[in-house]
């Protein structure tokens, strides 16, 4: 060894993403580097499964990887940080779940558990090389948000700040969103919003391509709008642009109160490309405040995919422990 020379070991981290229908997990080093990756595994719908399945994972990765010094989850729901308590998932039967504690109890590593918005925005931070304002955006079933501030995630007092899909932004329109609010912006801008526009299209347009792609206009999903736009479906194409215009309104409340350079958007409905963030982009410049006179923030597309979750959530375990020496 050359004299004067300093070797720092590469340490890795197990990182979880647990969504409404699937477990997505690997093992990440703190260079960013996925090292395994497993199968994606069904969510189960009650606590005690979902820490079994957790359990199982964690066995088999450290099994092959021992020198693992960290665990890293990220969840949807109200997650209180940084104690890692799930107080309530929306997707799960589950609530009031210490996963954090049972975790280390059960697999005696040091372990953090943060909303999946937050680790997948740090995915972003991170591996991106994204600027110390950012809003990270996934748009899937619904909006979830999670804010880099001064380089650091934003949690706000108790670790569930961050519910940007609960701004309101329509609030005398007469869509409820699954909260029981009206008018939030998971309520008209998210995919489940788009596969009831959808419908409505195909019902006043049976011959169309909407309800031809679909079979029946009460089968019209999401999904079934991203074809109908790439086919050239102008009713499509407008769906998304709508959708595309109320992101663009929530976004330029959030930059008019925190000054964001960035806004990078994920998730399914990300999918849509241009035919979505254009829109946005239009929407957002109309809406901010001094625009003439001020730098108009990006709106991009997430570099880092269906992997930001695990990815984001083993980074961010590796970096809350980073005086933490591996087990071996």
């Amino acid at each position: 060894m050359t004299t004067g020379s300093v070797v720092t070991a590469t340490r890795k981290a197990i990182g979880f993403d647990i969504g409404g229908t699937k477990i997505s997990c690997g093992v990440i080093t703190d260079k960013g580097d996925p090292v395994e990756t497993l199968l994606p595994m069904h969510t189960p719908t009650d606590p005690t499964g979902t820490l079994d399945a957790l359990r199982t994972a964690i066995q088999e990765l450290r099994g092959r990887h021992p020198e693992v010094s960290a665990i890293g989850v990220g969840a949807a729901g109200l997650i209180e940080w940084p104690g890692g308590h799930i107080r309530w998932a929306p997707n799960n039967s589950y609530h009031d779940m210490p996963l954090r504690r049972l975790l280390e109890d059960s697999c005696e590593l040091p372990t953090v558990v943060d909303n999946d918005a937050n680790v997948a925005a740090w995915a972003e931070q991170v591996l991106s090389s994204a600027p110390n304002y950012m809003l990270f955006l996934t748009v899937g079933t619904g909006v979830g948000g999670g804010l880099v501030l001064g380089g650091e995630l934003y949690r706000g007092k108790s670790g569930i700040g961050g519910e940007v899909g609960h701004l309101i932004v329509d609030p005398r329109g007469n869509i409820r969103c699954g909260c029981g609010n009206l008018g939030c912006l998971e309520a008209v801008a998210s995919g489940t919003a788009l596969g009831r526009y959808g419908r409505e299209a195909a019902t006043a347009d049976p011959g169309g391509t909407l309800a031809t792609l679909a079979g029946d206009p009460a089968k019209v999903n999401g999904e079934t709008v991203f074809a109908a736009a790439l086919a050239g479906d102008l009713a499509s194409r407008a769906i998304l642009r709508r959708a595309g215009d109320w992101l663009g309104i929530g976004i330029a409340s959030l930059v008019n109160v925190l000054d964001l350079e960035r806004i990078v958007i994920g998730g399914g409905v990300a999918a849509a490309g241009d035919l979505l963030l254009d829109s946005a982009r239009a929407s957002l410049e109309r809406y901010l405040f001094a625009r003439a006179h001020r730098r108009i923030p990006e709106v991009v597309a997430a570099a880092q995919g269906a992997d930001a979750g695990w990815m984001g959530a083993g980074l961010l375990a590796l970096n809350e422990n980073a005086g933490m020496p591996s087990p071996v």
